[in-house]
């Protein structure tokens, strides 16, 4: 489930950065650069802050839920 929830928050953020670049501000693509070395930083150390944050609100970490996958 975080893995979900990361995902569609990145991509929350990177879509909403990219028009607010387009059309209010050509500064809010640092934003997207930001969210994109999130990403790489995620994929060589296998760290995250968002994955931290959802673990201190106690969102699941696995999809126990469906039990037909």
């Amino acid at each position: 489930m975080q893995t979900r929830i990361v995902h569609a928050i990145a991509g929350t953020l990177i879509i909403g950065s990219l028009l607010l670049g387009i059309y209010i501000n050509p500064n809010w693509f640092w934003l997207t650069a930001l969210v994109g070395l999130n990403m790489w930083i995620h994929a060589l150390t296998n760290w995250c802050l968002m994955y931290l944050i959802l673990n201190k609100i106690g969102v699941n970490k696995d999809d126990s839920h469906c039990k037909s996958c």
